[in-house]
């Protein structure tokens, strides 16, 4: 488990990158803290990022659950290392992270809007969050967009990258993407998150349907 921040969180970037894997337990989540905490949350989108967001029917979501959304126009653009760097943002948070993107970040190449975020980040002061998807060896539980299951195996060059990502400056590693509620101090929810989240839309769009 990770530590909380010893402060208020009121402003965080979430970086998201080409990974099915964990996306929408991740995307659940950060959905219920928003709505327990009011944080704001600056998405933005690896190139990659934007065609697992559509394959798994979230393109359309995630811009109306988080409306300061933006995509990878190049390595500086939009500009965001700047504010990240000078501790506008409380943490940046990169979930989940691909083996490409943990590679890059490794071997300190910055080529996209997610590594340079990172590289830049890391600079200064503002913490540093990655959940790299291809942490344990052996082979891992995963579901497709239509949420049938099946394994993956997990690569051994991929797993020893996430163990060095692991020893970089300012870069906290998250085990699973439940450990984001513990960034913020706040206890984690007792059921499936995913159903949970269904569970407050349909609420939520109940009560504007009879208002």
């Amino acid at each position: 488990m990770v530590e909380s921040l010893d402060k208020q969180v009121k402003r965080i970037a979430w970086g998201i990158t080409g990974s099915g894997d964990q996306m929408i337990e991740t995307y659940s989540i950060l959905v219920d803290i928003k709505n327990r905490t009011g944080v704001e949350t600056m998405v933005f989108l690896s190139k990659e990022g934007e065609t697992v967001m559509k394959w798994y029917h979230l393109w359309d979501k995630i811009q109306n659950d988080f409306p300061n959304f933006k995509v990878d126009a190049g390595p500086n653009s939009p500009f965001i290392a700047g504010p990240l760097q000078m501790g506008y943002y409380d943490f940046l948070l990169i979930a989940p992270a691909t083996a490409n993107t943990v590679a890059k970040i490794v071997y300190g190449i910055a080529d996209t809007l997610v590594t340079n975020a990172v590289s830049q980040t890391a600079k200064g002061k503002t913490p540093i969050f990655i959940l790299p998807v291809d942490q344990k060896r052996g082979t891992v539980k995963t579901a497709a967009p239509s949420g049938r299951a099946f394994e993956l195996t997990m690569r051994e060059v991929d797993v020893t990258n996430s163990e060095k990502l692991a020893q970089m400056e300012n870069i906290n590693i998250l085990a699973s993407p439940y450990e984001i509620y513990d960034i913020f101090g706040i206890e984690r929810p007792t059921e499936d998150i995913t159903v949970k989240v269904r569970e407050q839309k349909r609420k939520k769009a109940k009560k504007v349907a009879e208002s």
